[in-house]
């Protein structure tokens, strides 16, 4: 089998408190996978652990810093034109608070590979509801969530929130990433939905999310009510679009 070049990309904001960890924990894992760290100006110090850090990994841990909060979406979809430019075959997305566990990594990189997926999710409701330490208001939000989601779009994922994935280069350069409007958390159902247009094998695995034991969250209302009306705006601009791979 050729090797691949395999690459997380890990937005950060104030994760002082777990980037080290999480860095060492996606380095030891089975599959090679080199890191890009999207640092949003955080003033505890994230960037300079980062790239002190770089010093011991210095072929696989990668730095873009940007000055201020600009968005989760734009975050991602940075990292994505720079793994398309630096051409890394498989990006994966993850949280920095290991509320996602690196060992699922291997598992979504293997259901693209083995299994022909072209995007795959690490689901926390495929399997009943696999949250750990969230408020139950806070599940209760996310789980209809998805089904709000579902009921607008027609998709049927059953996690369109989620934040854990895997894509195939591939995706990345049909999907229109500067088109992409959503840029909070609603940027998470955007991309899923845009990959579902363009007709792309999507697997959801599940997996078991844990809060984040330390640092805080980003969460906020205006990041659920843009995800909210952007679905509703976001299915009726796609009556207008071409769908083409």
């Amino acid at each position: 089998m050729t090797k691949t070049k395999n690459l997380v990309i890990i937005p950060t904001y104030n994760e002082k408190e777990n980037i080290e960890s999480i860095i060492k924990a996606v380095f030891s894992q089975p599959v090679t996978f080199e890191i890009l760290i999207i640092d949003d100006g955080s003033p505890d110090g994230t960037a300079t652990i980062v790239k002190n850090m770089q010093k011991e990994y210095p072929e696989r841990l990668h730095i873009i810093e940007r000055e201020g909060k600009l968005g989760l979406g734009t975050a991602y979809i940075t990292g994505f034109k720079w793994a398309l430019e630096k051409g890394y075959d498989y990006i994966c997305e993850m949280d920095a608070d290991f509320s996602h566990d690196p060992k699922d990594l291997n598992r979504l990189y293997y259901t693209c590979v083995n299994e022909g997926a072209h995007l795959a999710i690490g689901s926390r409701y495929k399997s009943g509801v696999n949250v750990v330490n969230w408020p139950i208001g806070r599940v209760l939000m996310s789980y209809f969530a998805s089904v709000y989601v579902r009921l607008v779009t027609g998709m049927k994922i059953m996690d369109t929130t989620a934040g854990f994935k895997c894509y195939h280069r591939k995706v990345l350069e049909t999907i229109k990433l500067d088109k992409i409007n959503l840029k909070g958390y609603g940027f998470q159902i955007e991309m899923k939905f845009s990959t579902w247009k363009y007709g792309f094998k999507i697997v959801e695995i599940p997996i078991i999310f844990t809060d984040r034991q330390r640092g805080s969250s980003k969460m906020s209302g205006s990041i659920f009510s843009e995800a909210f009306w952007g679905v509703i705006k976001m299915k009726i601009s796609s009556f207008f679009k071409q769908y083409e791979v």
